[in-house]
């Protein structure tokens, strides 16, 4: 049995009807599901991640046919697995994320897959110019992507990449894009308040107030 057939039938030997209804229902109906909520979700695949560990390469074949199953389980399994193998992710490859990206769109991928492309950028600085262009692109999805990609980053973050992304984004009446705004800010304020709140401070008048609500929680 190939991979993706083991993982469905994990998947359906653990499915729970009851959430899978409340699932869909909290994700507007748009996508199907299993029912496996996310430590349940993990659990059941933790042991399988961890061989693909070991291969210390990413499978794409798989991931791609992962990508295209109906129940969103599967979505999530990608970024897990993805996040587990960030290491070996190199620039190239998220042109391959970038498929996921615009494929069955929705904040809850988004807000994962952002953040294996945050790290290659670490990584590679071609990732900088990438990120400006996609927050600068008409889908809402790259905007969100290109703004978030640096969550987690911490004293790694390029403040002046964050800055400029978001810069590009002001003026937006699109929900998901001045809630990454905010998201962004507000995770980097974590590590330095003063360059959040002097951003604030400098930019109120342009800033969504979505925005500045979001970005001044901790500060």
């Amino acid at each position: 049995m190939d991979k993706y057939l083991s993982v469905k039938k994990i998947f359906e030997l653990n499915a729970n009807k009851e959430n899978a209804i409340q699932m869909s229902k909290y994700m507007r109906n748009m996508f199907e599901f299993y029912g496996l909520p996310a430590p349940k979700r993990k659990e059941v695949y933790d042991d399988f991640i961890k061989s693909e560990k070991k291969a210390k390469m990413i499978d794409w074949e798989f991931l791609d046919e992962c990508y295209k199953d109906n129940h969103r389980e599967f979505q999530y399994l990608v970024f897990d697995y993805l996040l587990a193998m960030k290491k070996y992710a190199v620039y190239e490859d998220i042109f391959k994320i970038k498929k996921y990206i615009l494929d069955k769109s929705w904040w809850d991928t988004i807000d994962f897959l952002c953040k294996v492309i945050g790290d290659i950028g670490v990584r590679d600085i071609k990732v900088k110019d990438l990120m400006l262009d996609w927050s600068k692109d008409e889908n809402i999805w790259l905007k969100r992507t290109a703004i978030e990609h640096q969550l987690g980053l911490k004293e790694k973050t390029d403040t002046e990449l964050l800055k400029k992304i978001v810069i590009n984004n002001f003026g937006s009446n699109e929900f998901f894009v001045n809630k990454a705004i905010g998201w962004a800010l507000r995770d980097y304020s974590k590590t330095n308040p003063e360059f959040v709140k002097d951003f604030i401070n400098t930019y109120k008048d342009k800033m969504n107030s979505l925005s500045i609500k979001e970005a001044s929680k901790y500060i």
